[in-house]
């Protein structure tokens, strides 16, 4: 019996022979693939078009990227899924050409998946779009609209960036809005990051807590010591985080109080902090946890003990 060559067998009228077909074209012998998986894209199996989707991914050459782009339209979910998930790991600036048109003027999913795709690109012409974006009906769109101003890291979205996050009805999008504040400078956004603070969802506060000490927002301090207090304790390790990297005494009680949680991760980091903090009152309660169960709490709590002897030295 013969067997049939690859090129014969994506031309097969049984849909299982071309998507296995497609599958196995990388491992071939052919030199360059392209040619023979960009018609299957045009399959009337959705299966086989998702193969090849996949099969196309790492190929940047922008008639690639155009004919991926196009499959996000594809009325089959799993297709467009695939597509969404290639075309997200693009790396070339050049390539996101394709997908600009796709970021206004489509459904909710298609403009989410682009905006995701361009998101690490950086490309300015994403910027118009995505500020646009931030008032979409769909929660989605707006999340990854918010990424894509976040990678961009331009002032002129900070103030919008900073009303997302105080006001959006969707969690997840004040969440990411939190994050991509994290590049501002000065104290424009505080007020933005001491709201958050309270927010009414935990994952919220925790960005906050932590974007405060990456932006180092020393009258914030306070608010981050009301977060020690927080029903999350990982909320408290983002504070306690920021509060050591703020070298804040005013968290003292709370840290030497969070050395005896019984998280042992909000342990850990209420030894780091107080070793950054560098205040002599801390020695006893790290003494104290130098007999921790933990041996990484108990490590910490000498490398902090050290440290505050360096500093009062």
């Amino acid at each position: 019996m013969q067997m049939l060559s690859l090129a014969e067998r994506l031309e097969s009228a049984d849909a299982e022979v071309r998507r296995l077909a497609v599958i196995d074209l990388p491992y071939g012998d052919e030199d360059d693939i392209v040619p023979l998986l960009l018609p299957r894209l045009l399959d009337s199996d959705a299966a086989v078009r998702t193969e090849a989707v996949r099969a196309l991914e790492g190929y940047e050459e922008i008639p690639v990227v155009a004919a991926l782009a196009t499959m996000l339209l594809d009325g089959d979910a799993s297709v467009r899924e695939a597509a969404g998930q290639v075309l997200a790991e693009l790396k070339q600036p050049a390539s996101a050409a394709p997908l600009l048109p796709l970021l206004e003027g489509q459904a909710a999913e298609v403009r989410m998946l682009a905006f995701r795709a361009v998101r690490a690109l950086r490309v300015e012409a994403a910027f118009a779009p995505a500020m646009a974006a931030l008032r979409d009906a769909d929660p989605g769109v707006r999340r990854e609209a918010v990424g894509v101003l976040g990678y961009l890291k331009k002032t002129e979205a900070i103030g919008e960036l900073a009303e997302v996050a105080a006001h959006d009805p969707d969690a997840e999008v004040r969440r990411i809005a939190i994050g991509a504040l994290g590049y501002a400078c000065g104290v424009s956004v505080l007020p933005a990051l001491t709201r958050a603070l309270g927010d009414t969802a935990w994952m919220v506060r925790d960005e906050a807590a932590q974007t405060v000490g990456k932006l180092r927002l020393g009258p914030a301090i306070p608010d981050l010591v009301k977060a020690m207090a927080d029903d999350y304790w990982q909320v408290r390790v983002k504070a306690a985080r920021s509060l050591g990297l703020l070298k804040a005494a005013a968290g003292l009680p709370a840290l030497v109080e969070a050395l005896s949680h019984p998280m042992g991760n909000l342990r850990k980091e209420a030894a780091i902090a107080l070793g950054e903090v560098g205040d002599a009152r801390a020695i006893p309660a790290l003494e104290k946890a130098l007999q921790d169960p933990d041996p990484d709490v108990r490590k910490l709590a000498r490398l902090a003990l050290t440290a505050i002897g360096l500093a009062q030295a």
